[in-house]
């Protein structure tokens, strides 16, 4: 009996002491760590409008429609979202659809007709047909950006280079240089935008 209590006293002291240690010391320490060397990504990566009010996050997308759920042409448009009604974080999802799921083959469809619609005929990029992973992604293709520079500058009253130089300034090179491909993240060309 008295081995079984010691037992368990030691079971609880050590409990308590690496649920401080673990918990609460290493918790704090790389909160700490993150508020000094890389504060912005560490706090959200918050983007803020210029009295301070947040407008949205560099790593969450956004939706750039109007009440009805059209896409609003003086404005690139994100990547499709899977996410709740679209681009909900509280819902980060894809739509786990296969390749020959009637739903996703559908989506698709109505998206090349809603881009045909919007952009005109022409090589529509997948990443504009198709939701990502999380269902959060606030980056596209060049090529996806590339195809809405005419209708952005037309419904904005601005040449289409004016529009295109916006478009290389906020292309993100590949990570390291060889991981990934270069992309755009519409959040902040959009903002680029309503500030000319």
């Amino acid at each position: 009996m008295r081995t079984t209590l010691r037992t368990t006293a030691v079971a609880v002291r050590a409990m308590v002491v690496f649920t401080l240690l673990l918990g609460v010391a290493y918790m704090l320490l790389i909160t700490a760590v993150g508020q000094v060397a890389l504060p912005f990504p560490a706090n959200g990566s918050l983007i803020k409008t210029a009295d301070g009010q947040v407008s949205g996050s560099q790593l969450i997308g956004q939706s750039f429609t109007d009440a009805d759920g059209n896409a609003l042409p003086q404005y690139f448009q994100s990547r499709p979202s899977a996410a709740g009604d679209g681009y909900d974080s509280t819902a980060s999802s894809g739509s786990n659809w296969g390749p020959e799921n009637e739903d996703l083959i559908a989506a698709i469809e109505e998206r090349k007709a809603a881009s045909v619609e919007l952009d005109g005929p022409g090589q529509i990029p997948a990443d504009a047909l198709t939701a990502s992973a999380s269902g959060l992604d606030p980056d596209i293709s060049v090529a996806n950006a590339e195809r809405q520079v005419a209708r952005v500058a037309e419904a904005r009253g601005l040449s289409a280079s004016e529009v295109e130089s916006l478009v290389n300034a906020h292309t993100i090179p590949r990570d390291l240089g060889y991981l990934g491909d270069p992309r755009v993240n519409v959040v902040e060309l959009n903002r680029a935008l309503d500030a000319l």
